[in-house]
């Protein structure tokens, strides 16, 4: 892996009065962009050709580098030119999802926002499952073997694939039935097969609690709470239900959007709670831990309790819909603070206080 002492020795040569945010062109990009110019540093946007267009629309870049493939951003020419302007990058879901977390741990030779070796965590749900699990947080029961499923439960793939793919069975036979499709049809793979986890469905409201870890105040800060719009599940409360039974429709998860949602107050308590044990139990497991933003994806039951499913250790699209701040951004910081803000307010305190090494890897 890049050793963070040779991402902070890079640091040391660039012009601290030059430095350039970079991030993939993709799912929380326009934020980090705009967060990033409105604290005053250089912005650019990587991009994949035919994704270009939404950062020059928006002009939230201050210079776009186009490239054929995703896989292209950590070819040996591009890590040299983003060294050249001095840049800093700002990791997201889709920079897991398409450059890989290998590429990203080994190849991306840029100094990182936040501790680029928790990615694998993130991206491995065997390894989520032990974080959250040392941090008391509860989840759902999960199925070793597909011929052990006795009821409702959601299949589920890895890394940071929007809710592609997944599917609900009841049996065994359900299990074999779906996939075999969904093979057919070419939404998954045979390996995606060999690695689904399979979780009890827990009934409730999701609740995506995105939160920001301060290295420099060592305080965890909540910073806003969304819901996702999956397709086609969510549009499936407008048919009927005797269309439904009669019908061939498969429901699906890929997420579509996002929702603001506002907690009833006395959950705070609890919110916070598990946000701390997170950060806490981060740092024994991936030093030097969770730094900047996380995401904690839960259900909450009629009883007000909460079980999670997942843990993002990076910025999510679920603040996406704060980009001018959220009633609890407000709470801590004043108006107009996106999380993409957030993360470049953070980058420069550290700079100035030459303490990079609290938040760079």
């Amino acid at each position: 892996m890049i050793e963070q002492k040779e991402m902070l020795g890079l640091l040391r040569e660039y012009d601290r009065n030059d430095i350039t945010v970079a991030t993939l062109g993709s799912h929380t990009a326009l934020q980090i962009l705009k967060g990033a110019k409105e604290e005053g540093f250089n912005t650019l946007a990587l991009c994949k050709r035919g994704r270009d267009v939404i950062y020059r629309r928006f002009k939230v870049a201050d210079e776009i580098m186009v490239f054929e493939d995703y896989k292209d951003m950590v070819s040996e020419d591009v890590i040299a030119s983003l060294g050249e302007k001095n840049c800093v990058m700002v990791p997201h879901g889709s920079l897991i999802a398409y450059v890989g977390v290998e590429d990203v741990e080994n190849k991306l030779a840029v100094p990182m926002v936040g501790n680029r070796g928790i990615l694998r965590w993130d991206s491995d749900r065997s390894m989520e499952r032990k974080w959250l699990e040392r941090a008391g947080i509860k989840m759902p029961k999960e199925t070793k073997d597909p011929k052990d499923i006795g009821g409702l439960s959601l299949v589920k793939f890895p890394g940071a694939r929007g809710g592609r793919g997944y599917f609900l069975v009841n049996n065994y036979g359900d299990f074999i039935k779906k996939s075999r499709e969904l093979l057919k049809r070419r939404r998954i793979t045979a390996e995606d097969i060999e690695n689904a986890t399979i979780q009890e469905y827990v009934e409730g409201v999701n609740m995506y609690l995105s939160y920001f870890y301060s290295p420099l105040e060592d305080e965890v800060e909540l910073f806003c709470i969304d819901r996702r719009y999956e397709s086609n599940v969510d549009g499936f409360t407008r048919i009927p239900a005797t269309v439904q039974m009669s019908s061939i429709i498969e429901p699906s998860y890929v997420v579509v959007g996002n929702s603001p949602l506002v907690a009833r107050e006395s959950l705070l308590a609890k919110i916070f709670e598990m946000g701390d044990a997170l950060v806490r139990v981060s740092k024994e497991i991936s030093s030097p831990g969770m730094l900047g933003p996380f995401c904690l994806e839960t259900m909450i039951d009629h009883r007000l309790e909460f079980t999670a499913f997942e843990i993002s250790a990076r910025i999510v699209a679920g603040t996406n819909p704060f980009m001018d701040g959220s009633p609890y951004s407000y709470l801590t910081h004043g108006n107009n603070m996106s999380m993409g803000r957030r993360i470049a307010l953070e980058l420069k305190n550290v700079l100035k206080e030459g303490k990079e090494e609290k938040l760079i890897t």
